[in-house]
């Protein structure tokens, strides 16, 4: 039987458990949070995600990949001497700083908003001056979710936003008044063999994902965004998920962020494509066939974010489904989410307002 390794055993990692059921894999997860969602699917080594210990114990895996893009880029190196690692650290070194990021999307002719580094206060005057504003300043590590940002409408804005985030490097982006907002999902094997699912359109509020719908409408944004993807995917010589999310401008797509990992927006895939994108991560890093990619209906997933509805049974209908995390609620935290699946846009749409009226949303 083989066994798989990951890094962080989150939400996501419990949702690649148990698309691993039915492929015959075993797992072991590293991650030093005393109950984490997938302690409830498989062993978890209670260790810091770079410790010498826990990095040997996952050494014995057949294959190991992570599941979350915020794991220490030397320990990965590290790893991959001794074990495979999927996806490429290098992608991981990209997608953990924007300012690294925006330059591999430039480098690929991938379009992306104005920016500009920020170092220093006055690179943020300079900033303003070059973009106009609005603009939103980011820091270059560690945001998620909305997290590590500031928008600035106004040059008064400016000195707020640099108190509060100036102690990291930081990027200043042009404030997009886009259309919509959209990801596109690939699996790329080892071979270079590349699957991508139909585009995704997604809604944000307060920087988190709420709804999630596919296929998105656009046949020139789809191809647009897949070609992107595909790009991407081929010039890292990547194995595994990868998720691009990007803005839309009328036909024009420009990319937001990558995330080298399962994602948030593909969750809609665990019943509303043929192969899920948890399983064919899966089959990508250990060398199996990938799956087939393509819808099995119109697809809408809603995130849980800080509680659990009170009646579940509720969510519990005919192309409905409830996925809980088993994690403590608090305000925005992601504890669950609710997938519909149904045979047009239309009744999806009709399933999707239900659940969010049964949330009070």
């Amino acid at each position: 039987m083989r066994k798989v390794g990951i890094i962080g055993a989150g939400q996501l990692g419990l949702m690649l458990a148990t698309a691993g059921r039915s492929l015959g894999v075993e797992f072991t997860f590293l991650d030093p949070a005393d109950a984490p969602p997938a302690l409830a699917v498989a062993p978890v080594l209670t260790r810091p995600f770079d410790s010498d210990d826990g990095l040997a114990m996952l050494a014995a895996c057949d294959v190991v990949t992570y599941e979350f893009e915020n794991v220490p880029v030397p320990a990965v190196e590290k790893l991959a001497r001794q074990v495979p690692v999927f996806p490429p650290a290098r992608a991981l070194e990209h997608a953990q700083d924007r300012l690294r990021e925006k330059e591999l999307f430039e480098v690929l002719g991938i379009p992306v908003p104005a920016w500009r580094a920020v170092s220093a206060r006055h690179d943020l005057a300079a900033a303003i001056d070059a973009i106009g504003l609005p603009l939103i300043l980011k820091t270059r590590r560690l945001g998620y979710d909305g997290k590590g940002q500031a928008v600035i409408r106004s040059r008064a804005d400016a000195d707020a936003a640099w108190r509060r985030l100036g102690a990291s490097p930081l990027l200043a982006e042009q404030c997009l008044d886009f259309d919509r907002e959209v990801s596109v999902l690939g699996v790329r094997a080892g071979d270079g063999e590349i699957r991508v699912y139909p585009m995704t359109q997604n809604e944000h509020r307060d920087g988190i994902l709420r709804v999630s719908r596919a296929p998105a409408a656009g046949d020139v944004v789809a191809r647009a965004a897949t070609a992107h993807l595909q790009n991407l995917l081929t010039h890292l010589d990547y194995t595994g998920i990868l998720a691009l999310e990007m803005f839309v401008v009328g036909d024009a797509v420009l990319a937001n962020e990558f995330a080298p990992r399962v994602h948030n927006s593909g969750h809609w895939t665990i019943e509303g494509a043929r192969t899920s994108q948890f399983e064919n991560h899966l089959r990508a890093i250990l060398g199996l066939p990938l799956g087939d990619t393509t819808l099995t209906g119109h697809a809408g997933m809603v995130n849980l974010i800080g509680s659990l509805p009170e009646h579940p049974a509720a969510f519990r209908a005919e192309g409905v489904y409830l996925h809980e995390y088993g994690k403590e609620a608090r305000p925005g935290r992601k504890l669950g989410h609710v997938t519909v699946v149904a045979s047009d846009a239309a009744t999806r749409d009709r399933k999707l307002s239900n659940v969010l009226k049964g949330l009070g949303n």
